[in-house]
């Protein structure tokens, strides 16, 4: 199977960790970020992930994927849900948007490589988002409201395996934000999500990305 990505994307690491915990292979491709013609190729518009099965047929949707990689041999994401996870993700997910957005072009990520790669991306955010050098001059307002959601994540945390207990698909939700959230130098994770984080990426096999 082939994954068509961005490495910055939580969506993309969520079938990333699922298929590195099944210890099963993707080839993952790296899209450049203006490479529209590719992506459109496969499904018929611009979005990311693309999982091109192995007979070629294209899947959209990333907990698709997720589900679909699962239910290849023997399953691994077994545990129950909380709907308070999914609450989670839900609230913490637009406010790390502001944290982490205007810094994955300064990482020398592969989706970057090429300037009009990073000029399209900078430009797509700033429509979006605002100017991205505003944004990270106010990294100490964001984090100021990130802070209760890390807290309420750190006491909901039930060992630093699995966000509750066992491995499940909440630790699909969870994971790839704080991956995310990682990028950001100033952020310092509560104890019990720092231990996550660090066992769940020393887990699958997963460095970091760089933080700025």
């Amino acid at each position: 199977m082939k994954l068509y990505m961005f490495e910055h994307c939580s969506l993309c690491f969520r079938v990333r960790m699922t298929a590195a915990l099944k210890g099963m292979h993707l080839q993952e491709i790296v899209v450049l970020d203006d490479d529209t013609d590719t992506i459109v190729g496969l499904v018929g518009r611009r979005v990311i992930p693309v999982l091109e099965l192995d007979d070629g047929r294209p899947m959209l949707e990333s907990m698709a994927m997720v589900r679909h990689i699962e239910g290849l041999g023997k399953p691994v994401l077994t545990g129950a849900e909380r709907p308070e996870i999914a609450a989670w993700e839900e609230c913490a997910t637009p406010k790390l948007a502001h944290l982490t957005q205007p810094r994955y072009p300064l990482l020398g990520l592969r989706e970057f490589a090429m300037v009009a790669a990073h000029d399209h991306y900078v430009m797509s955010k700033r429509k979006a988002l605002g100017d991205l050098v505003e944004l990270r001059a106010q990294t100490r307002t964001f984090l100021k409201d990130l802070t209760p959601d890390l807290e309420a994540l750190d006491r909901m945390i039930e060992s630093p395996r699995a966000v509750n207990g066992e491995l499940s698909l909440d630790d699909v939700r969870v994971l790839p934000l704080l991956r995310s959230a990682a990028v950001v130098a100033g952020l310092r994770f509560p104890g019990h999500v720092r231990n996550y984080y660090e066992a769940m990426m020393d887990r699958i096999g997963h460095r970091p990305l760089p933080s700025i």
